[in-house]
């Protein structure tokens, strides 16, 4: 069996998929941005974070699709970032439930 090549062809979709995500993550970061900004709230700044990894997982698909990243490489990165934005949205969720932060009204 000889090696299987896309071809242009068909990264064409996966291109379009790809810059709509991009597009799409990097607004919902820009918003999570300006809301950290208004609040300053620890929470915000978590969640600012967790959107920009999802944001910077849609540019290293790019990258793999133009052939600049490896796919061995893609796969660590993008898992990698996978699991850095489940925990730190747990983390978030898991310290800044009601009751968990003392509020400005029990102190």
């Amino acid at each position: 069996m000889g090696q299987t090549t896309w071809g242009v062809d068909a990264a064409i979709p996966i291109l379009v998929v790809i810059l709509l995500a991009s597009i799409g993550t990097g607004v919902l970061f820009l918003v999570s941005v300006v809301a950290y900004r208004r609040r300053r709230r620890s929470q915000y700044g978590l969640i600012a974070v967790a959107i920009g990894a999802l944001w910077v997982r849609s540019v290293v698909g790019a990258g793999t699709v133009f052939g600049h990243v490896p796919m061995p490489v893609h796969h660590f990165i993008s898992h990698s970032l996978d699991l850095l934005t489940a925990g730190i949205v747990l983390y978030a969720v898991y310290m800044y439930a009601p009751g968990s932060v003392p509020s400005s009204e029990d102190r």
